[in-house]
């Protein structure tokens, strides 16, 4: 099954509240939100105000990935504030496992995520201990971009991992999500779908969730 999860960099956030029931009505799976530092990434985005406010406006998921610098700093934190799942970025700090286990010990599910020029064999001593693995289909930092086509590769290499290692994690994929990208991922093993600007370029929430879903 197809899991969507919105991102919320791409919401109109005059109308926050509305948004999210708007959302909730639509039947997605969960929010996608995404902290950015301006260092790891080059943009600033959204924080803990912002988390606090959507926490107290929805029960639904609420997904954070953590395109920041040393996130084992902050880990504790975002749980604190409402998150539901922490994703970090295996580029972003030497201490991944130790990363990995505080969000494990925060009762939160964890994340390991890749960027494009990212080879999955970095992830692999940590496919055992996380919740799931996000397949960064573009460069992280701004929405609106292309997807890259070789990363499908990247999806299908952790999917027959997976497999042969009889592990349970799911497969996410943020960057470029649309109703034929969705296809290609899902195709190589992807069951977690992030999508902005294509979701939110639409007025009817329900219809897009639905062809989304496929």
């Amino acid at each position: 099954m197809r899991h969507i999860f919105p991102s919320l960099l791409s919401v109109d956030f005059l109308n926050l509240k509305h948004e999210i029931q708007l959302l909730e009505e639509a039947g997605v799976d969960g929010l996608h939100f995404d902290v950015m530092d301006g260092q790891f990434v080059p943009n600033i985005s959204i924080g803990l105000p912002i988390l606090d406010a959507v926490r107290s406006t929805t029960q639904l998921p609420i997904d954070v990935h953590l395109m920041i610098e040393n996130p084992e700093n902050y880990i504790e934190t975002f749980a604190k504030h409402g998150a539901d799942m922490i994703s970090v970025h295996i580029e972003s700090t030497p201490h991944i496992h130790r990363a990995i286990q505080l969000i494990k010990s925060l009762d939160k599910k964890a994340g390991v995520v890749i960027n494009p020029g990212t080879p999955v064999d970095r992830v692999v001593p940590v496919l055992s201990m996380v919740d799931y693995v996000l397949v960064m289909t573009v460069n992280p930092g701004f929405g609106g971009q292309t997807f890259i086509d070789m990363c499908a590769s990247k999806i299908k290499l952790l999917n027959d991992l997976k497999s042969s290692f009889n592990l349970n994690f799911n497969i996410e994929v943020d960057g470029g999500i649309n109703d034929k990208t969705i296809d290609i991922c899902a195709k190589h093993g992807a069951n977690l779908f992030v999508t902005g600007s294509y979701f939110f370029n639409h007025d009817d929430y329900k219809t897009v969730t639905k062809i989304l879903r496929g």
